[in-house]
């Protein structure tokens, strides 16, 4: 059997519990392309959704906003695929700061992670004091990181995750993180265009409420993918063609594999190219090839047929070159080489030894970050900066022809009309196509008439959004086995672990809820100087028959014992005259009848009274003077006593008058009055007012059902 109300989530809305808030704060891909991070905070659990670096920086200033939290607190870390923008900053997290989580990639992303990093420090190009960490912090991380498949459901402590093939390059995932029934999907980079080698991004089928999604080409529409390989063959030929070295910057790993296909299918396809070689120029083009040829069966249908006879990655045009000492620089050829913006490493030495030459050409094919010499270069300057200071003059052709596995407009509004999210977040866009692509969804869910709220978050803005619901609560074990019918009272524990409810039979609790039951047993020394035989006519009067025994018969010395409800034992021992010890069994019941007891015990020890009642049962009772006295009268004695001893508890100045049923109480210069009949108070003094009253309900609370076993006991 289930209960549950339908979720809604409100933005904006003052919350008295803050851990019913979802915070949304982008530490970096804030307004901007580069240094990927978002944090995720919901019912007091703490999500890190990529650490990148970003391309344009060095050092520290390439680095998410990571001052701004508290990286101790970070529960899990997800990293959506390997390119340095997303993970780079991933070793830096777990072994220069206080993180202490568990971090998750897919298994082709990790097996990549380390190399790619291990290439990211070594043409860095920086100084030691501006290196973010070193290869053994690398190889820690490395160690640390957990792989998880495509589908595989993951579990923590509350937090729900799913990974999901998101294009882009091998190993890409997106996630679909859930907490306490609330589902967020971070899409990371997500292509929905199928490739040479590569599938397009998958939708998961779960409904979600938050949608997290990149923005990086904004409201622009890539060209068709036959149109723009033919034109990039075309321009590659006419290169090569007038004698020019064509210059190809690439990341190590992700759109050079698509390229590399495309272009051996080329030249194959023109035997008078032959002669004009193809560098893939990356130490770790071997490695990473062995990868890539590891997870075929992460890659499309095309590939994966291709394999059964040949491996497509064994390229027969193309030759690998590890460092520039091994090129011999004559001649037209085709050169990939990395970093894809040109920032260092081999792909900037050649590009400012060929710029000068009208022949040569560079071939932009992937998204170039602001601030980056690729993106520079994109504007044709006259001349440019070289790394050692000198001007270069830059003369060689620049052409840009998108290859990036990045949705456009088409695709990523159709991805977001087919998830149907409720709130949209935008993310890894420059602040100009990310507000143009935030207006063009606003129109279009504004004519559609479709409550969709779409946010652009700088970095360190965060977003808050309220999820309410009534909670569900699902009945397990013996508890299940019967379906109850209606106005049927439910009795069970109610289990709370990870933000699920299961009520269960106490039988179940150590099979379904994983917990061991244990008997407490509680003990109270309560001063009582009184009679002992008035006490146990009080608690007569209270409770009915009232057991005695010697407690000589327990081995704890010499005195009585008097049995309350056969769950209350109170102890009196001859060497101990004015104490008296209260022992019961832990639980919700006896400790009510326990305080109860308290109170009467209490009660009796205050009263003047040590004279003999009766404890027949009978319409009348005897007040201290032996008089009779109706049983009502002696209901509200004993509730005026259970008052006046908890006011006399917590003030020091109370006055009462039994016989007006009124107390007075009066603390500094303030003074409040109560009607004991009615559990009034009245005071100018609002304060003392409220702390009285709740004074004065508590012992109403405890004076109506001793009231009412009295009634009982006498019928």
């Amino acid at each position: 059997m289930t209960m549950a109300v339908k979720r809604k989530a409100e933005f904006e809305i003052p919350v008295a519990d803050e851990n019913d808030l979802l915070k949304l704060t982008p530490l970096g891909a804030g307004n901007e392309v580069g240094r990927s991070s978002m944090l995720m905070e919901y019912k007091g659990k703490k999500i890190l959704l990529d650490a990148g670096i970003h391309p344009a920086y060095n050092g520290l200033a390439s680095l998410p906003f990571f001052d701004e939290i508290d990286p101790g607190s970070i529960d899990v870390l997800l990293v959506t695929h390997f390119h340095v923008d997303h993970a780079a900053a991933v070793p830096y997290l777990m072994e220069k700061t206080s993180f202490s989580g568990r971090a998750f990639m897919t298994h082709p992303t990790k097996a990549i992670y380390k190399w790619l990093m291990n290439d990211y420090l070594r043409v860095s190009n920086i100084g030691d004091e501006d290196q973010l960490y070193t290869e053994e912090d690398l190889l820690k991380s490395f160690h640390k990181i957990e792989a998880v498949d495509y589908h595989q459901q993951v579990e923590i402590e509350g937090i729900k995750f799913t990974s999901y093939n998101a294009g882009h390059v091998l190993g890409a995932a997106m996630f679909l993180i859930e907490i306490a029934g609330v589902r967020v999907l971070y899409t990371g980079d997500y292509s929905r265009e199928e490739d040479r080698h590569l599938m397009a991004a998958e939708k998961p089928d779960a409904a979600v409420d938050v949608l997290i999604t990149e923005s990086t080409y904004g409201v622009q529409s890539h060209e068709p993918r036959i149109a723009k390989e033919l034109r990039f063959t075309s321009l590659v030929h006419n290169i090569v063609g007038r004698g020019g070295r064509c210059l190809m910057p690439v990341f190590a790993l992700g759109r050079a594999q698509e390229l590399l296909l495309i272009l051996d299918e080329y030249w194959e396809a023109h035997p008078e190219l032959d002669s004009i070689p193809i560098y893939y120029a990356s130490s770790l083009a071997k490695k990473c090839m062995a990868v890539y040829q590891t997870y075929i069966n992460m890659m499309n249908a095309r590939i994966r047929k291709q394999f059964a006879t040949s491996n497509p990655f064994v390229f027969k045009h193309i030759s690998n070159l590890k460092n520039v000492e091994q090129f011999e620089d004559s001649g037209p050829c085709v050169m990939m080489a990395s970093p894809g913006m040109l920032q260092n490493g081999l792909s900037r030495e050649l590009f400012e030894r060929w710029a000068p030459d009208k022949k040569n050409g560079l071939v932009i094919t992937g998204y170039c970050i602001e601030n980056t010499l690729a993106r520079q270069a994109m504007t044709e300057p006259a001349d440019f900066t070289a790394m050692d200071g000198r001007k270069v003059p830059l003369r060689l052709s620049v052409d840009y022809i998108s290859f990036s596995a990045h949705v456009d407009f088409t695709q990523n509004s159709q991805f977001i009309d087919e998830v149907r999210a409720p709130h949209v977040v935008l993310v890894h866009g420059e602040a100009n196509a990310m507000f143009r692509l935030k207006s063009a969804l606003q129109s279009r869910f504004s004519e559609r008439e479709e409550n969709v709220k779409i946010y652009a978050p700088k970095n360190c803005e965060t977003i808050k959004m309220y999820f309410r619901g009534e909670k569900m609560a699902k009945t397990i074990g013996k508890l299940a086995e019967k379906y109850p019918t209606e106005n049927e009272p439910l009795n069970g524990i109610l289990v709370s672990k990870d933000f699920q409810l299961n009520i269960m039979s106490p039988q179940d609790l150590s099979e379904l809820g994983g917990l061991i039951t244990t008997v407490i047993t509680q003990r109270q020394i309560v001063p009582f100087r009184a009679a002992f035989s008035l006490l146990k006519w009080h608690l007569e009067m209270m409770f009915g028959t009232v057991a005695e025994t010697d407690l000589a018969k327990t081995d704890q010395g010499k005195g009585t014992v008097l049995r309350v409800a056969d769950v209350i034992d109170i102890k009196k021992k001859d060497d101990e005259p004015n104490l008296v010890t209260l022992e019961w069994i832990g639980n919700a019941m006896n400790d009510f009848i326990a305080d109860s007891v308290l109170l009467v015990i209490l009660s009796a020890d205050s009263s003047p009274a040590s004279v003999k009642a009766s404890t027949q049962p009978c319409s009348h009772a005897h007040n201290i003077k032996g008089e009779d006295v109706p049983m009502e009268q002696l209901h509200e004695d004993e509730a005026f006593n259970t008052l006046e001893v908890l006011l006399e508890a917590q003030f020091m100045d109370v006055t009462s008058d039994a016989k007006q049923q009124k107390i007075t109480v009066k603390q500094d210069d303030a003074v409040a009055e109560i009607n004991a009949k009615q559990y009034t108070v009245d005071s100018e003094n609002e304060k003392l007012r409220q702390r009285v009253q709740h004074i004065v309900e508590r012992a109403k609370m405890t004076a109506t059902p001793l009231a009412t076993m009295i009634e009982d006991m006498v019928r």
